[in-house]
């Protein structure tokens, strides 16, 4: 297993657009022989991404802000400071409650990275989950994603 060093300056990274935030790439994949990847979130208030199931296990550290994460049936309110695991499979979503939230996601392998990198492909910046709905299932098939109450 052969792994490079990365070093991020502070603001730069490759950025991924999701509907519910913008993940920057901090440490990638590719320089951890796909074993894991760093992302630092910022997301802002507004609608919650529905329940949904990822393929990657991962962690979330809060650095600014406040949040839900609802995992299953089970709420856990994130201060600044706080973790929190997420194993592979499990049904999760979060809310952010403050103007905005700033956190880092430790996912294991590449999986997310990926899943990101084509979610941001598909659903330019500015188009509405409506209109980007056919492709949105498109993503979400190539990467074993399942989003609940999505037909």
């Amino acid at each position: 297993m052969e792994t490079t060093v990365q070093y991020t300056a502070a603001g730069d990274g490759t950025e991924l657009t999701a509907p519910d935030a913008v993940l920057t790439i901090k440490v990638g994949a590719a320089h951890t022989a796909d074993q894991y990847e760093l992302f630092e979130v910022s997301a802002p208030r507004g609608p919650t991404t529905p329940l949904h199931r990822t393929g990657w296990d991962k962690t979330y550290y809060l650095l600014q802000g406040r949040m839900i994460v609802q995992v299953t049936d089970e709420a856990y309110d994130l201060g600044p400071g706080s973790s929190l695991s997420i194993p592979a499979n499990t049904l999760h979503t979060f809310t952010v409650l403050t103007p905005s939230a700033t956190f880092l996601v430790i996912s294991l392998t590449g999986s997310m990275g990926r899943f990101h990198a084509d979610l941001d492909a598909a659903i330019p910046r500015g188009r509405s989950l409506e209109d980007a709905a056919g492709d949105l299932r498109e993503v979400l098939a190539r990467h074993a994603v399942t989003v609940e109450g999505l037909p």
